[in-house]
């Protein structure tokens, strides 16, 4: 017997149709409420799919749709702006590439998969409250509507509603003073189209890859005096955004030639980068998180998406097999605490690695080699991570002490 027939997806990001997608799979009906008006509501710049990731959306069904999206990625080639290479960084050995893609087109296909496979998913819906009985759970939305289910599961990102209703004292976002930028410029700077570049330039950090329609994709994570939020950074023009960034990068190739190529109307301006501390209660009750809303890696780290999908997939394993909800958020738990929070503490130090100095960066170019062999080494540092695989045949045993 399952822990729940129905439930409730609270975001229809990332995280939401995947966990509706995968609760199909265990035989739950589930429902996804979306605050936005539509799948792609153009928010966020690239992201990757990590090998894990693929995996996990192997499990759901949904692995074709973004591969056929995706470029592949096989290495990292970190760069000093002055057209050196400071080192290259390959994936494990025998692991599929990750795949380099935009937000917002991920969100579309996650939508037209899950919808294909029978997940109803409604729109315009921003949940303003939750209340639980004895057999179920009911979210209320502010048009005035409401919806009632076994189960709520918050798939509503790093400011999450649902975290706050399920712990009050739950932490909020940290916001780093690093802006985070990003478009698709009209030129194909030469390079390896199986490479992602980092680009540690004079006075701020730069990422790129060239795009089979020979256009650059490319973030940039400009240093700022003081944090700001996305409406606070969207108070400044593009025009005005993009001309400092040129300013920024004029002396880092091929940076200021990315950006020299890019319309000021196609920059996404997303405010500072955040960072979302650990988050100590998943869950309570009929509610439980999933994705960002419970651990939000930087995305210095390439793996939030990935470790959204896995979440979603453990969480769907742990409610098909466990006979109440309380005890399968707690083997949900269980499975995933560890795991997330060690790629949380590795995307902090990579964030760091960011704003070095001058005398920092060369050292670090002086260290390559050697790190490459130790600290760096692909298969110590993303083997864990990216070899990581989810058997979903596999019964999930109740937590330690709970009655089966």
């Amino acid at each position: 017997m399952t822990a729940a027939r129905t439930a409730l997806v609270i975001g229809g990001g990332i995280a939401g149709p995947a966990t509706a997608m995968a609760l199909r799979k265990a035989g739950i009906e589930a429902t996804v409420y979306e605050s936005y008006a539509s799948a792609a509501d153009g928010v966020g710049v690239t992201l990757t799919i990590a090998p894990n990731g693929l995996d996990a959306l192997k499990v759901i069904g949904a692995d074709e749709a973004v591969l056929g999206i995706g470029q592949p990625l096989v290495r990292g080639q970190m760069c000093d702006g002055r057209g050196g290479r400071i080192g290259d960084f390959p994936g494990p050995a025998g692991l599929p590439p990750s795949r380099g893609l935009w937000r917002d087109e991920l969100c579309r296909v996650l939508h037209e998969t899950a919808e294909a496979q029978g997940v109803r998913i409604e729109y315009g819906k921003r949940l303003v409250g939750a209340e639980e009985s004895p057999d179920g759970v009911t979210a209320r939305f502010d048009d005035g509507g409401s919806a009632t289910a076994d189960v709520l599961i918050g798939a509503d990102g790093i400011r999450s509603t649902v975290r706050g209703l399920i712990d009050p004292r739950a932490p909020e976002p940290d916001t780093t003073t690093l802006l985070n930028f990003g478009a698709a410029a009209d030129i194909a700077v030469p390079s390896d189209r199986e490479s992602s570049y980092f680009v540690f330039g004079r006075r701020g950090f730069f990422g790129y890859w060239v795009q089979p329609d020979d256009r650059t994709a490319w973030f940039a994570n400009l240093p700022h005096d003081r944090p700001l939020s996305s409406a606070e950074a969207r108070e400044t023009s593009k025009a005005d955004w993009l001309a400092r960034l040129r300013e920024r990068y004029a002396d880092d190739v091929p940076c200021r030639d990315i950006l020299a190529r890019t319309e000021a109307d196609d920059l996404v301006v997303l405010g500072s980068l955040e960072n979302m501390p650990k988050v100590p209660t998943w869950h309570r009750g009929r509610m439980v998180l999933v994705g960002d809303s419970a651990h939000a890696p930087s995305s210095s780290s390439g793996q939030g998406a990935s470790l959204a999908v896995e979440s979603a997939v453990q969480l769907a394993r742990c409610l098909r097999d466990l006979p109440d909800p309380r005890g399968a958020f707690a083997a949900y738990e269980r499975l995933r605490r560890e795991r997330v929070e060690k790629v949380i503490d590795r995307g902090n130090k990579v964030n760091n690695s960011k704003t070095m100095g001058a005398f920092a960066k060369a050292m670090m170019k002086l260290m390559m080699p050697v790190m490459m062999r130790t600290v760096l080494n692909p298969e110590k540092t993303l083997g864990p991570e990216q070899r990581h695989k989810i058997d979903w045949d596999a019964p999930v045993a109740p937590p330690e002490g709970a009655a089966v």
